[in-house]
């Protein structure tokens, strides 16, 4: 976070593993959300390295929770989108605005807007399709199935 070095997540991974034999099994049980149960389990003994290049804080390439989506990121995405025939939206309730601003954006654009989803998502009302189920079954179901029209 400090001196905006990266290092990718293969060789964080790696420093990981080596700082802590016997992390590399799973810990806790996967939550449906994605998250991982992790109540009850033990991280004072867990070593957390620093940056490679300052010895400051890493934090990963993502957006959290109430953080901003870098506009560059939103640019692109919007981008993308204009040169689409349709929108498919995958394991997401679209709850956070930064998601579902291209929902609407989509809808409004009249391209045809579906979702992959366990539960109601905030788009809920402008769906043209929506398949309620877990979308890591059904991605795995149509690996090598997928064909170009």
């Amino acid at each position: 976070m400090g001196c905006g070095a990266r290092t990718s997540r293969a060789r964080l991974q790696q420093v990981l593993l080596a700082r802590n034999p016997g992390w590399e099994r799973p810990v806790a049980a996967l939550a449906p959300d994605g998250d991982a149960d992790l109540d009850g389990v033990d991280f004072s003994a867990f070593d957390v390295p620093g940056c490679e290049a300052c010895g400051g804080m890493l934090k990963p390439d993502v957006v959290f929770y109430g953080e901003s989506v870098p506009r560059a990121r939103v640019e692109a995405a919007v981008a993308h989108l204009q040169r689409s025939d349709a929108m498919l939206v995958v394991g997401s309730s679209l709850m956070v605005w930064s998601g579902f601003r291209f929902a609407r954006m989509a809808a409004e654009a009249g391209l045809p807007l579906a979702a992959l989803n366990l539960g109601r998502t905030r788009a809920d009302g402008l769906l043209s399709l929506k398949l309620e189920a877990d979308c890591v079954d059904v991605l795995a179901g149509l690996r090598g199935r997928a064909t170009t029209l």
